[in-house]
């Protein structure tokens, strides 16, 4: 793989990086580091905790999700779920990706309507 294809994937991946996040903690609560491994196992991508982290402030500080504090041991562990305002943003990149970009994206990624 080229350079400039590997910077056009991660750069794809970091766009949608808010959107997985924010689709992931509305199927479960998640801590960060299941966000970052959940990430990397779905993105096929080295995801670094330096990326999901900021990230995830950032939702938290918009309150589009809200974390938690759970103790798991010794560790206290931060579990971050999606709010009411954050179910909200999700349905509306839904209702974008239902729109002629989804067929797009379908073409883009082999699943055209003659298949």
């Amino acid at each position: 793989m080229s350079d400039a294809e590997r910077e056009l994937i991660k750069t794809t991946i970091r766009g949608m990086s808010r959107s997985i996040i924010l689709w992931l903690v509305e199927r479960k609560p998640m801590s960060g580091y299941g966000i970052v491994k959940e990430m990397k196992r779905l993105t096929g991508q080295n995801i670094h905790s330096g990326i999901v982290y900021p990230l995830l402030y950032e939702l938290e500080e918009k309150g589009l999700i809200e974390g938690k504090w759970t103790q798991k041991g010794r560790k206290r562990v931060k579990y971050y779920s999606i709010t009411r305002k954050g179910v909200k943003m999700l349905n509306r990149v839904r209702e974008l990706f239902d729109m002629p970009l989804k067929e797009v994206l379908k073409d883009l990624i082999g699943e055209t309507k003659s298949k």
